[in-house]
């Protein structure tokens, strides 16, 4: 049986890839407007966002020793991340810092996802394979029953073939002129000669 072939469109394969850069562009600009909004050398918002960033690492060192749940604590932290950035680009008075921040934050977020895009492509090869084998498995199968009941259709068709020409053969024989089927009987068949093989 074959299954018809699915092929993904290239924006859907590109989406995930993107999405670290996405997240981190998307907290730098919105840091970089709060910031044009009055943020900018406010202690009161540095503050805000250095509480909020802290207690989202705790909760992720809270949910690692609670749970173990790799993505719960992965979630986390990156809310962590993000929210330190965004305290940061939104204080700061220039573009270095929060760029080189933004940086930073791309190249972690992409070093977490690499990690669980390598567990996703494992865990898809290691279903894929298993779907090939028990396709073969089940070909094979298929085959072999293929060849049984073709031997059994073969076998069939040569029994019935020489049960005709048997009865082919008796009616032709009891057509011969001069047959007695009683003369037979009495007579009996004649026995095969037997040879005796002597030891060496």
């Amino acid at each position: 049986m074959t299954e018809p072939i699915v092929a993904r469109h290239w924006l859907a394969t590109a989406t995930p890839k993107a999405a670290p850069a996405l997240a981190t562009s998307t907290v730098l600009i919105l840091a970089r407007i709060w910031n044009a909004n009055g943020a900018e050398h406010s202690v009161g918002n540095a503050a805000l966002m250095t509480v909020l960033s802290a207690g989202a690492a705790a909760a992720g060192v809270a949910a690692g020793n609670a749970t173990g749940d790799s993505v719960l604590v992965g979630t986390a932290f990156a809310a962590s991340g993000g929210l330190a950035l965004a305290g940061v680009a939104g204080y700061a008075d220039g573009m270095s810092l929060p760029l080189l921040l933004w940086v930073l934050a791309t190249a972690v977020a992409y070093g977490l996802a690499a990690r669980y895009w390598r567990q996703d492509r494992r865990t898809a090869l290691s279903y894929e394979r298993h779907v090939s084998d028990r396709r073969e498995e089940r070909a094979h199968i298929e085959r072999v029953e293929t060849i049984r009941g073709t031997t059994q259709i073969e076998v069939a068709r040569t029994g019935a073939a020489y049960a005709e020409s048997l009865a082919q053969a008796l009616t032709a024989r009891a057509m011969l002129p001069g047959f007695d089927p009683a003369a037979l009987e009495t007579a009996g068949l004649p026995e095969l000669p037997t040879t005796e093989r002597k030891s060496a």
